[in-house]
């Protein structure tokens, strides 16, 4: 395993003293400054380039009536009203929306583009509880590979410009807890503890090995996944995204999440002893 890397302000930030001035004019050279180079942005272009060009091959096979019904969802009502444009080309062509419905699942997850969630919520309407809970984890896993791979590749420069105090945090705390990573991993995962999209990126960047990060992110993505595919059935009563994390819920995940971490703190308990 390679020694994990410290981020340092000056060498892995790439900032000077200047970025602590909290001046307007200091905030503002702040923001003007793109983190990626020349090569890393052909790279990153490249990369979605093909994704796209993935994608448009899919869609356009399509019937041009349902093509013209495909619309990402920003709200409940888009997403119902989705689902009923798309309920009966799902009963028809079974295996080209599938196909049609992962490639869009990764390519959101892989360039963080926001609204998997309605995704989510539309494979729990569509397909039921189970197929929409493997539908989901598999696309949710596949598309968090991807952007570990590409975070891999390029994005050091882009998530220490974005979050440099939360991922020095991260560090911290992976530094801390390598004879338990998986464990530690799990709890992120199962609990809102910090965003799935953080932990994509940074994952690579503070030398979390693959298969920790796979297998924590396989497993621990399940009881959300199941939440929201289960909210899918009801999306008729659903008013709101935030409806699906009430307190029940988030504490439900919480549980889940501390059972993870309990053999570490039961180790540090006789280590201690």
């Amino acid at each position: 395993m390679a020694p994990t890397r410290n981020l340092t302000r000056d060498e892995e930030l790439g900032t000077t003293s200047d970025d602590d001035d909290d001046s307007p004019s200091g905030k503002r050279s702040k923001l003007d400054r793109f983190p990626l180079s020349r090569s890393e942005l052909v790279v990153s272009l490249g990369v979605f380039l093909v994704f796209s060009s993935g994608l448009f091959c899919i869609y356009i096979t399509m019937p041009s009536a349902e093509l013209g019904k495909l619309k990402l969802p920003r709200s409940i009502s888009d997403l119902r009203l989705l689902k009923d444009n798309l309920a009966s080309y799902a009963n028809e062509y079974p295996a080209q929306f599938v196909l049609g419905y992962c490639a869009t699942y990764i390519f959101m997850q892989t360039f963080m583009i926001p609204g998997t969630i309605f995704m989510s919520l539309l494979a729990g309407a569509l397909f039921g509880v189970i197929k929409g809970v493997v539908l989901v984890v598999f696309n949710a896993t596949a598309g968090a590979t991807s952007c570990f791979f590409l975070s891999k590749l390029i994005g050091r420069p882009l998530i220490t410009w974005l979050w440099p105090e939360k991922l020095r945090f991260f560090q911290a705390e992976i530094g801390k807890r390598r004879d338990k990573l998986l464990n530690y991993m799990l709890f992120l995962r199962i609990t809102p503890t910090l965003p799935n999209l953080f932990i994509n990126l940074a994952s690579p960047i503070v030398d979390v090995p693959f298969h920790v990060f796979f297998l924590a992110t396989l497993v621990g993505l399940i009881p959300a996944a199941y939440i929201t595919v289960r909210a899918g059935l009801a999306i008729g009563d659903l008013k709101s995204v935030k409806d699906l994390y009430d307190f029940k819920t988030l504490s439900v995940l919480f549980l889940i999440g501390f059972i993870s971490i309990l053999p570490t703190i039961l180790k540090r308990k006789k280590i201690y002893e």
